[in-house]
């Protein structure tokens, strides 16, 4: 069986489990209105499963099966239902924390697909997991692709996209996720200019707004001279 329990075998002969009753599954106000917040962006509430789990996981560290009893109260949905969604999407941990985990927990994803691989991911995934393994507070994992490859070799932690990264980075970064700080800012994708210079300028301001380009036959093109 596989360490996540993702192959576990069913158990046919388990009775369904029904909609946990409101009058007795105890929920946290303040998980409570944050799924019902969620819930009130859908057209059909069940949409809202995803950013629910995702409440419940940030209150307790992962998607227990208390938390899942509490989502469902809210929901009006069965536990089973959550399990199902919480098991399919690897940033849902369905996995109880591992012995001596206190407080937050730091997720730490490695990109190992294609572009990443090629350019060293392997190789930043294990140095990232020998730096971490004697702290409780990280979870390091390997995920198939998280789209920034552009960044590549990269990786997302606590939802924050950084690269491209390399061994001599893995120290750092650690340090400011348990510093509480901004993990490497220098090297975080939300900081990156996009192609138009004026777009996203205005959050960083180390990065003033350049001119508009001239449209094409307005005037003198800013384009340097081809040889």
């Amino acid at each position: 069986m596989s360490p996540d329990g993702w192959d576990a075998e069913a158990d046919l002969d388990k009775e369904g489990a029904a909609i946990p009753d409101p009058a007795t599954t105890y929920v946290p106000q303040e998980l409570r209105e944050q799924i019902e917040a969620s819930m009130a962006l859908y057209p059909d509430s069940h949409s809202a499963a995803i950013p629910a789990l995702h409440a419940a996981q940030e209150l307790y560290g992962w998607c227990s099966p208390e938390a899942l009893e509490q989502v469902a109260c809210v929901m009006r949905v069965t536990p089973a239902s959550l399990e199902a969604v919480a098991t399919f999407y690897a940033m849902l941990e369905h996995v109880a924390p591992p012995p001596g985990s206190t407080g937050e927990r730091h997720a730490v994803y490695v990109c190992t697909n294609i572009s990443c691989s090629l350019r060293g991911a392997d190789a930043l995934y294990d140095t990232i997991r020998e730096a971490a393994a004697d702290d409780p507070a990280f979870s390091v994992r390997a995920f198939e692709c998280l789209g920034a490859c552009d960044i590549a070799p990269m990786a997302s932690v606590d939802g924050v996209y950084v690269g491209p990264l390399s061994a001599a980075d893995v120290p750092r970064m650690l340090d400011d996720a348990r510093a509480g700080r901004e993990v490497l800012a220098d090297k975080q994708l939300a900081r990156r200019l996009v192609a138009d210079p004026r777009a996203n300028s205005k959050d960083f301001p180390e990065h003033p707004p350049q001119p508009a380009r001239q449209a094409a036959g307005a005037g003198a093109s800013d384009r340097p001279e081809l040889p």
